[in-house]
């Protein structure tokens, strides 16, 4: 619910101004009312002060710090460098493996550990199968956003089939302690590939479906052309990145142009916006540069899994894991919502001295205030769903 703002008199400043609670000074036409943080709107809890003037959004300030969970200093806390997986699964938990992965990945590349290719086969195949998974939760929640509800129900009977795959792997749907620094906690069960090739032949027909049902849906192309617009030029000033960049149309995708892993030796594009229905980086290319990603990501599963070697899933590792002392190493990967990257500084002993975790719905949110200017109200439910955040990894 979005409720109107009681002003205390101690507001006015002088005749004719009052004062926000984030101490800007307003004209007396302009109102303050509040979005959240118990508003489904905002995924998550999110609070967000909307500055308006009429319908017209002045300015936005997004209130965040309700779901902070520590999590870097968890991290430097925990006994040895494995302990901290199960807390990167918590920071994005649409998107858990992908964390676990960026954090394993940096944690390799500081003590030099090269993992079997059988391992780098199957963490690509279960990070895309996880990017289609968060996507449709993105998708089908933005449906919601825009009126549409059908299409959240079949998003979210398709995400299931997902999770069905995950849970026959390592036993958990949402959080998963799969990618374990050195390799993985257990390899794929017998069934795993044949049932991964089911599901992609099964999803190419259903991604055409949810773009005729919402994407090219009327009443939805004209809640979300030409809202939200990002320039080329602030997606970059901002550092966004993922979905929100490439929505600009900037051609930017860490797993070609920072290639880790064995992405390199598979064949697929990133997609961006082009300004199909409105302008380019509005609300609609960020939409439906999800959707094609997804059409990539069956690409690439599809090939890792006919590549797929045999081979160990556990590089050998001494029983103590202790980096050098003084040793750094940053590493970022291409999560469904962006650059995700982990610094992590060694002090020589079996815990890390310093966690930084660069989140990618963290940075995306903060451009939030730049592209709702000038918006209506009522658009600002697309605005800020268009940028996908997930208030765990925000908060961290």
């Amino acid at each position: 619910m979005i409720e109107a703002k009681t002003l205390p008199t101690n507001y006015v400043t002088k005749p004719g101004a009052i004062k926000s609670s984030s101490g800007k000074t307003l004209r007396t036409e302009e109102m303050i009312v509040n979005m959240g943080p118990q508003h489904p709107s905002t995924h998550g809890v999110l609070r967000l002060e909307i500055i308006i003037d009429g319908e017209i959004i002045n300015d936005v300030i997004p209130h965040i710090g309700y779901l902070h969970r520590c999590f870097e200093k968890h991290a430097e806390h925990m006994t040895n460098y494995q302990q901290v997986i199960p807390y990167a699964d918590r920071m994005d938990y649409c998107s858990a493996i992908t964390n676990e992965w960026a954090f394993a990945l940096a944690a390799e590349r500081m003590l030099k550990i090269e993992v079997p290719e059988r391992v780098e086969y199957i963490r690509v195949i279960m990070a895309e199968l996880q990017r289609i998974a968060s996507h449709l939760i993105a998708v089908g929640t933005y449906g919601i956003d825009a009126g549409a509800f059908t299409p959240f129900l079949y998003c979210f009977i398709d995400r299931e089939k997902i999770l069905d795959l995950f849970e026959m792997t390592c036993g958990a749907r949402l959080l998963y302690n799969y990618v374990w620094i050195g390799g993985l906690s257990h390899d794929l069960p017998p069934k795993f590939v044949e049932q991964t090739k089911e599901f992609c032949t099964y999803f190419r027909p259903r991604i055409k479906m949810i773009n005729d049902l919402l994407t090219y849906n009327e009443i939805f192309v004209k809640r979300t052309a030409n809202v939200g617009v990002l320039p080329k030029d602030v997606a970059i000033n901002y550092a966004a990145s993922g979905p929100m960049l490439r929505g600009s149309g900037i051609n930017w995708d860490l797993r070609r142009d920072d290639p880790y892993s064995v992405y390199d030796k598979l064949e697929w594009e990133p997609q961006i916006g082009k300004g199909e229905v409105g302008a380019v980086g509005d609300c609609w290319d960020r939409h439906i540069v999800r959707m094609r990603e997804m059409e990539q990501s069956l690409n690439i599963i599809e090939q890792a899994l006919a590549k797929l070697p045999e081979g160990n899933v556990q590089a050998a590792l001494p029983k103590r894991i202790r980096p050098d002392k003084d040793a750094e190493v940053y590493v970022r990967t291409e999560t469904p919502r962006g650059e995700l990257g982990f610094y992590i500084v060694s002090d020589g002993t079996a815990s890390p001295f310093r966690v930084k975790a660069r989140g990618p719905a963290f940075v995306n949110l903060s451009v939030l205030p730049e592209i709702s200017r000038g918006a209506m109200l009522a658009d600002l439910v697309l605005i800020a769903g268009s940028v996908d955040i997930v208030l765990g990894e925000v908060d961290r």
